[in-house]
């Protein structure tokens, strides 16, 4: 197991060709929110459809799933302290609720799995994000917004419509129906052009999205959010492994799974909801640049 050379080489490029498109401004400025969409629409469903549909129900495959639950409780509980301890304002409390447990395990950590290990890991990285990180944006997430942050408080059928009309959830679950057969020639023939382009637009749309400019005032609760993050949950989850009966590509995803830097998506929810927007922005941005200062060593440390 290494991290191909050409790859990371690969992924640095694109950050920065986007990054010098925003400086630039040569693009739309909302270029990156359409890259997005598509990756959301189109490559992360592709990718999910090609892959889950050799998910192989069992004991192994549930712990994996079961790993980013545990997580949760502990990173949740983590700052939950700390932010007593350090009297953070409640807007900064949500926002660190919301990033430091949730990952970019999908549009980052299925091509990077790809990448480091190979395709066999790639339905462990399946479950981990949609029964695990998804599963927990759409559950705990919800509650953390309802009550840290301002707006109408959702109901939960409008939690349950969320997660049945997820694009890449609805993949899964056709993936489910058609498994343990597999998928047509013609078909995966189409799905894996889809699934390859999903690291190339989602590098160019962190280029683009890319900012670290925190407020000064928040510089105490981030380097706090980015310790916990990406360096205490990914040595928690190498602990919590083969306590879970996980060992090869299952605990090796899990681990790479868990040391992806801030989920996006949760980051734009806390910034919806008035939850220290700067601060969550930055968590993504410098937690990004912390992933590809650490991804080398995290490798060879795994390995």
């Amino acid at each position: 197991m290494q991290l191909p050379v050409a790859t990371f080489a690969f992924l640095l490029l694109l950050i920065v060709i986007g990054r010098v498109l925003a400086w630039r401004r040569v693009l739309p400025e909302r270029a990156a929110d359409t890259l997005n969409l598509v990756v959301l629409y189109v490559n992360l469903p592709a990718m999910v459809l090609l892959y889950a549909s050799r998910l192989q129900l069992g004991r192994e495959l549930v712990a994996v799933a079961l790993l980013p639950w545990l997580l949760l409780l502990v990173a949740a509980l983590a700052v939950w302290l700390l932010a007593r301890v350090l009297r953070w304002p409640r807007a900064v409390t949500g926002a660190l609720l919301l990033t430091v447990p949730l990952g970019n395990t999908s549009y980052l950590g299925y091509p990077l799995t790809r990448a480091v290990l190979g395709d066999a890991a790639l339905p462990y990285a399946v479950a981990y994000d949609q029964f695990g990180s998804f599963l927990i944006l759409s559950t705990y997430g919800v509650v953390v917004l309802a009550a840290y942050g301002h707006g109408v408080r959702p109901r939960p059928l409008h939690i349950l419509r969320r997660v049945l009309t997820f694009p890449a959830f609805l993949a899964l679950l056709l993936a489910l129906a058609i498994a343990p057969a597999s998928l047509p020639h013609w078909l995966t023939g189409m799905l894996q052009p889809l699934a390859a382009a999903l690291l190339p637009l989602v590098a160019l749309a962190i280029g683009l999205q890319l900012k670290l400019l925190p407020d000064r005032e928040h510089l105490g609760a981030l380097g706090c959010g980015l310790l916990l993050k990406m360096l205490a949950l990914p040595a928690l989850a190498l602990l919590l492994a083969p306590l879970l009966g996980l060992h090869g590509a299952a605990a090796q995803t899990g681990v790479l799974e868990s040391a992806m830097p801030p989920m996006i998506t949760a980051a734009a929810l806390a910034a919806m909801a008035g939850l220290a927007p700067r601060l969550a922005a930055a968590m993504v941005s410098y937690g990004i640049v912390l992933m590809l200062l650490l991804l080398p060593l995290g490798v060879h440390w795994l390995h």
